[in-house]
């Protein structure tokens, strides 16, 4: 307790002072961070709890109409739609691979009932070709699949979506529109995955539901600040117990 004391009154004393408070301002920062990834972990928490309960809601029935504004809470929701494939406007995204494979992803409007609306559809990847005509499906169809938001770019990287007439580098529904006769809807689907043998191939949802690294960063930054406070007192204790 002597030593206690004495260690202390250095500390806050004029020799010490400066390093004192240095060492107290870098300990708040580091414990700031800690919290701040524990304030990170609790967002983590809600959006996968708000994920997991679109996950358990009943497919999005896109002939109903009727989207929200906010559209962000429909990805990876279950989608299900009724109506024609137009292939006169069939395009791809290119540089698409499966299993190590170059390709491309078959993206066809899919018109819905009553003619002037479409829903654009990833029919999954297939080879390059000159003519995808071999993986038409004509007729009136049943689609089930999860939902895609429009994948557009965080700034402007001078590469247009549309490389070409009906052939993309990403599915920017904005930038697609332009291409097609009548209006797309704001989401695209992905069309469920099948236990086939042979192409179109479709992927799986990919969901992650883990908590992420933070409480691991949060314990990182409390002990850096720890360890600050021990190695500062016992640097202080040895110049007090010094001759």
């Amino acid at each position: 307790m002597k030593n206690a004391g004495r260690v202390i009154k250095a500390m806050v004393s004029r020799q010490w002072i400066i390093a004192t408070i240095a060492v107290i301002a870098g300990m708040i920062v580091l414990a700031r961070l800690g919290f701040w990834q524990l304030d990170r972990l609790e967002q983590r928490r809600g959006q996968n709890a708000a994920l997991a309960a679109a996950l358990a809601s009943a497919p999005v029935n896109l002939n109903d109409g009727g989207l929200p504004d906010a559209l962000t809470p429909l990805k990876n929701r279950d989608a299900v739609a009724q109506g024609e494939f137009d292939f006169a406007y069939q395009g791809i995204v290119k540089l698409q691979n499966y299993q190590s494979k170059p390709g491309v992803h078959l993206i066809a409007p899919l018109v819905l009932d009553g003619g002037e609306t479409a829903v654009l559809v990833n029919r999954g990847w297939v080879p390059e070709a000159d003519s995808y005509a071999d993986y038409n499906e004509p007729g009136s169809l049943t689609i089930n699949g999860y939902v895609g938001l429009t994948q557009t770019l965080n700034r402007d990287s001078g590469v247009s979506a549309v490389t070409e007439e009906l052939a993309w580098y990403r599915v920017d529904i904005e930038a697609i529109q332009a291409q097609m006769p009548y209006d797309l809807l704001p989401i695209y689907i992905n069309q469920a995955p099948e236990a086939n043998d042979a192409p179109p191939f479709r992927a799986e949802r990919e969901v992650d539901l883990s908590e992420g690294p933070h409480m691991g960063y949060a314990i990182q930054w409390f002990l850096f600040a720890a360890v600050l406070a021990v190695m500062y007192t016992a640097l202080v204790y040895k110049d007090v117990r010094s001759p």
